[in-house]
């Protein structure tokens, strides 16, 4: 199927104006609210607002400017095309949206005491940051091999995410058990587009690449390459590949992003269901200790009694 070019590219850019629409009226509605909001969880949604406000304007500015990165290929003659703003603003926009994934499972987790949720959480951002290394990589020197590695990171986070969300998902009802299930459906869903289509290709790339004999550029010689070089290319063959990713990247990504705003507060289904976190053995004999002149008189646990 042939794509036209500048068919997609008004495709994207009507999404980002609708993505800026939709998180402008999230604010407006969050602070509408703010009211009737506990202050810790208006200020956890808050703060989701902020990390989303970083990737749906992100991902807005590469709507209207997208990049093909290694090979430098743009749609407008312009340094704000240049590969260095582009994997620039990229960089921030997904470390932001990584970055709310973690806030949400930490809060879900501390609900529920689940500990796989609390150390998935704070793995995530490290294992993202990485990526992003050898994303650079693969955008200065030109080897499809750090691509390879990057991809497989974030399908491997997103792994993570869903195995969580699935270990404490019985936990809940309401809305937010829909909310966790769209997200382990959307998940499973990135998972295996990234392994059966994302990774095999930059590994072709990387192949056909060494069979070529191809010569990658130095670090120092790929800052100055993304700095200034760019070509203009709406044939269709230049952009087939990025159709797919760039389009689902910049619509359900960024909606699932202003979805986590109106996240519903991580409340246990009822008491029994959240697991009991039995006291420290120091804080067990403070209370032994105290007890008998009533300044713990009722806060001992029946076990401890």
């Amino acid at each position: 199927m042939t794509v036209d070019i500048n068919s997609w590219w008004i495709f994207l850019c009507a999404v980002g104006a609708l993505n800026v629409v939709a998180w402008s009226a999230s604010a407006a509605a969050l602070y509408r609210r703010q009211g009737g909001l506990q202050s810790e969880i208006f200020a956890a949604r808050r703060r989701q607002l902020v990390l989303s406000a970083v990737y749906v304007f992100g991902c807005a500015f590469r709507s209207v400017i997208p990049v093909y990165d290694v090979p430098r290929i743009v749609l407008h003659d312009s340094w704000l095309s240049s590969v260095v703003v582009g994997r620039s603003v990229a960089t921030l926009a997904e470390l932001c949206f990584v970055a709310q994934w973690a806030v949400m499972l930490r809060e879900v987790s501390r609900t529920t005491g689940s500990s796989v949720g609390k150390v998935v959480s704070y793995s995530v951002v490290p294992l993202i940051i990485v990526a992003e290394i050898f994303s650079w990589s693969s955008v200065l020197t030109t080897a499809n091999i750090g691509h390879v590695v990057e991809e497989s990171l974030w399908g491997l986070s997103a792994t993570l995410l869903v195995v969580s969300i699935v270990s404490m998902r019985t936990f809940f009802t309401g809305s937010l058990r829909l909310l966790l299930d769209c997200c382990c459906i959307a998940g499973i869903g990135y998972v295996a587009y990234m392994l059966m289509v994302d990774v095999p290709m930059y590994w072709a790339r990387w192949v056909a690449d060494e069979t070529n004999g191809r010569h990658y550029l130095s670090v120092l010689q790929g800052l100055r390459d993304v700095s200034g070089r760019w070509t203009v290319s709406y044939r269709p063959e230049d952009w087939k590949n990025e159709v797919i990713w760039m389009s689902l990247y910049f619509s359900v990504a960024v909606w699932l992003s202003i979805a986590l705003i109106h996240a519903p507060a991580a409340r246990v289904r009822n008491a029994a269901a959240a697991p009991a976190v039995a006291p420290s053995r120091s804080l067990r004999y403070l209370r032994r200790m105290f007890d008998g002149n009533g300044l713990f008189v009722g806060m001992a646990s029946p076990r401890d009694r």
